[in-house]
């Protein structure tokens, strides 16, 4: 059987499957992402052939590999040609879905095959192999795991293959000797109990996509044809929804304009497990955030602010504080996000530093606050995270040396922690008596920085109060930015299961 021949959209599959099975054969499935074929593989389906006739292989399409940066290594293509050159397997097909189910559904097989590795429930931090187990056996079929020795891809491609740059690899080499994957598992579960109040500015964010068409024939401004839009919840809110797959009592408190409230949306797309309490100003809409983008790049062309960024009425301002008064005492943790979007006045700042038992603040700088809103407007805090615009307009230095600039930030903040993130150059932490360290970016494939910083402090400020290292913080959140900056906008929240496969994909 020729190579083409073998390989099948799974739907076309499912149609040639039910022709064999009523020929009397016995189906099995197996599947996986197969990124690089090895000896483990091979005696893998050594063994799931003998369970019956027709070894089928379904292939994780690239979109759904949650193996960390530089993954797929090979696209699903080349992967299921590569399957298919195998005298041993009898089809092939890409599945377009986070696991097996779909396919399943499709073909159902008499038999799927697993490693043994997914025997133990433990090791399957999915659930995936729970959920594959359930949909096999609705159609009569049944879970075989096979016992042959198991080797990782993860680990041989991190071996033998360059999939980081060469800085990024000399770090995760001595990373790996101080800390195993276990480890940051470990740390990851140790937040869950924490409760966390975010406070911060309310942002809805909407990309209107567009299809740029050239300069109007009489004015020198470019024309674009209209497309799509969507929205997300933003600011305030993707703090929230990001923290809260992580830590199971997360509560919100933030400010909303009455002319254009956005509540229902808002309520609509926050996690089950944010409580929230809001307070209204009569004087402005909920800031909205609209962005023009190029649908074929998604690059931003242009962007318009709806919103109002005066101080709040003094009415509004008392109900922030009695709500702050009562609420922080019950915290263990609070993040605020600062826009300098109206919300946070000095009034609010010093209460929430005199009142918040551990306090992690980042202040972001943005097209209407440009060299008013610094950090240093916080007297205090435990944890401080900044990216190194806003530490160099905070220090007043635009081209020194970043280290003692983060060290003169923590320093007047009193922080003992804190992080100067630094796009493509990684982050660099500080933890006092311990100095400096830099910790190497692992993203590779960027669609979208827009929300990554939110996302690395939410992530990253309950794993300080935890008193984790700081290079280990360090390190999970640059694994937080990898999966962040291939997320559109704040589409989604970044997750356990994917944050998880990703890390121990890297410290394999």
């Amino acid at each position: 059987m020729e190579n083409k021949k073998k390989v099948y959209p799974i739907d076309e599959l499912a149609t040639q499957i039910e022709a064999l099975r009523k020929d009397g054969k016995r189906i099995v499935q197996c599947h996986g992402c197969f990124d690089l074929l090895h000896a483990g593989h091979l005696k893998h389906f050594e063994t799931a052939k003998k369970e019956g006739d027709i070894l089928v292989v379904t292939v994780t399409s690239d979109r759904f590999v949650n193996k960390g940066p530089g993954r797929p290594v090979f696209p699903h293509q080349i992967r299921a040609e590569t399957l298919a050159a195998l005298d041993l397997v009898d089809f092939v097909a890409v599945c377009d879905s986070p696991s097996a189910v779909h396919a399943i559904e499709l073909l159902r097989p008499d038999v799927y095959v697993k490693g043994k590795n997914y025997a133990d429930k433990c090791n399957d931090v999915t659930t995936n192999t729970f959920e594959e187990k359930q949909a096999v056996e609705q159609y009569g079929g049944r879970m075989f795991f096979t016992l042959e020795t198991v080797f990782g891809s993860s680990s041989l491609l991190n071996q033998y293959f360059e999939l980081y740059p060469r800085e990024v690899q000399l770090f995760l080499e001595d990373f790996r000797k101080r800390y195993s994957a276990e480890d940051v598992l470990r740390a990851l579960e140790g937040i869950r109990g924490l409760k966390v109040l975010v406070v911060g500015d309310a942002v809805v964010d909407e990309y209107h996509y567009v299809s740029p068409m050239g300069r109007t024939s009489k004015s020198n401004i470019v024309a674009s044809r209209f497309l799509s839009d969507e929205s997300f919840a933003g600011g305030i809110f993707a703090c929230a929804n990001h923290v809260a797959g992580f830590c199971d009592d997360v509560h919100l408190v933030t400010c909303l304009g009455l002319r254009d409230t956005k509540e229902g949306y808002i309520r609509q797309n926050l996690k089950s497990n944010v409580k929230t309490s809001f307070v209204y100003r009569s004087d402005c809409p909920t800031t909205v955030k609209r962005r023009y983008v190029d649908r074929l790049n998604l690059s931003k062309l242009f962007e318009v602010y709806f919103f109002e960024d005066a101080p709040m009425p003094d009415e509004t301002e008392d109900q922030l504080v009695a709500t702050l008064e009562k609420l922080l005492p019950e915290y263990d943790v609070v993040i605020s996000l600062d826009y300098a979007h109206g919300f946070l006045s000095q009034r609010t700042i010093n209460l929430i530093v005199e009142r918040s038992k551990f306090l992690a603040v980042n202040t972001q700088t943005n097209a209407a606050n440009i060299g008013y809103n610094p950090v240093v407007k916080y007297p205090r805090a435990d944890y401080v995270c900044i990216d190194e615009p806003e530490l160099r307009l905070a220090t007043r230095d635009r081209f020194g040396a970043i280290e003692p600039l983060l060290t003169s930030v923590v320093e007047k903040l009193q922080s003992p922690k804190g992080v100067v993130t630094r796009g493509h150059n990684g982050c660099l932490v500080t933890e006092a008596g311990k100095g400096l360290t830099h910790i190497p970016v692992m993203s590779q494939k960027i669609v979208d920085t827009v929300g990554a910083g939110d996302a690395f402090l939410a992530i990253t400020a309950p794993c300080v109060a935890s008193g984790l290292p700081m290079e280990l913080v360090g390190f999970i959140g640059n694994a937080v930015g990898a999966k962040a900056v291939t997320i559109v906008g704040n589409r989604e929240s970044v997750e356990p299961i994917p944050l998880i496969q990703t890390i121990k994909a890297i410290m394999a």
